[in-house]
């Protein structure tokens, strides 16, 4: 048990030691990861190598964990592996709700700008302009990169919308492409991009009023799970047949496994009804 501990150890100190030295140039000639875009949305400044050998130090930490507790390895190098891509995909989609805002904004200026005659393409860049948000300006500049290099505009946008997983941008871009794929007059496709525009702020406004009327329940589960481990950790220091039933293989390999996945499928379930309910 001894020789397993120090190996994993050793093996979780040198992952993490080696995240930090991975070159960041690794990540440009590698095959394409796929959380790449969910490490850029979620603002992390370093590229794949560097995160998959971190995910390694986590598992192989909670392995370690798990064998000096006397439980299967496998308990804990799942979590460990597991648990920080959860977050990642937390963190990113976070950012990409609050660039849903900004998103909005950004196709109300291009209506601005096209209600004043401007092209759709200068109008674009023009909401590109000084905006910081790298998610929500994202779709648009890699339009204006094919665009640039010779791909008809509407078909740019088609390919970018195809892209897309959010519904409401995919929406602005099919609704801009199409006007220009049918050499509409600036009128005209201002007129459809005001609608869409419409729509996004309404949406918008929906997304912030069904948060805050659901903040409260949400807030609920995570003290739950808060206070609930900490409940469990009270009675197993002051209640001895409790401590024994969890000290026991039972408790080890089912009881304290179930618990936890019970936690983690109640915090899931809560974000997904309140993403569900703004498709």
């Amino acid at each position: 048990m001894t020789a397993a501990g120090a190996a994993l150890s050793a093996i979780a100190v040198c992952c993490a030691i080696a995240s930090l030295a991975v070159p960041a140039s690794w990540a440009a000639h590698a095959m394409r990861h796929p959380e790449r875009d969910t490490l850029q949305d979620a603002g992390m400044r370093f590229g794949s190598a560097r995160w998959e050998l971190l995910r390694a130090g986590t598992g192989g930490a909670a392995t370690i964990g798990a064998v000096l507790l006397g439980a299967p390895a496998l308990l804990g190098l799942l979590p460990g592996v597991v648990l920080p891509s959860v977050w990642l995909r937390m963190r990113a989609g976070e950012r990409r709700r609050a660039a849903r805002h900004v998103t909005a904004q950004l196709i109300r200026r291009i209506h601005s700008s096209l209600r004043s005659g401007t092209a759709l393409a200068d109008a674009m860049r023009r909401a590109c302009d000084g905006e910081s948000d790298p998610i929500a300006r994202r779709p648009l500049d890699e339009a204006l990169r094919s665009f640039a290099v010779g791909t008809a505009l509407d078909r740019a946008l088609y390919d970018v919308a195809r892209r897309m997983a959010d519904t409401r941008t995919r929406l602005a871009l099919e609704t801009m492409a199409l006007g220009v794929a049918e050499r509409l007059p600036i009128d005209r496709v201002a007129s459809l991009v005001g609608a869409v525009s419409d729509r996004l702020v309404f949406d918008d406004r929906l997304d912030q009023e069904v948060r805050a009327r659901s903040s409260g329940v949400r807030m609920q589960v995570w003290l739950l799970a808060l206070v609930v481990p900490a409940l469990v950790l009270y009675l197993w220091l002051t209640v001895p047949t409790l401590a024994a039933s969890l000290d026991s293989t039972l408790g080890r390999t089912v009881l304290l496994p179930l618990a936890g996945a019970l936690e983690v499928a109640g915090i899931v379930l809560a974000r997904r009804i309140v993403n569900g309910a703004l498709r």
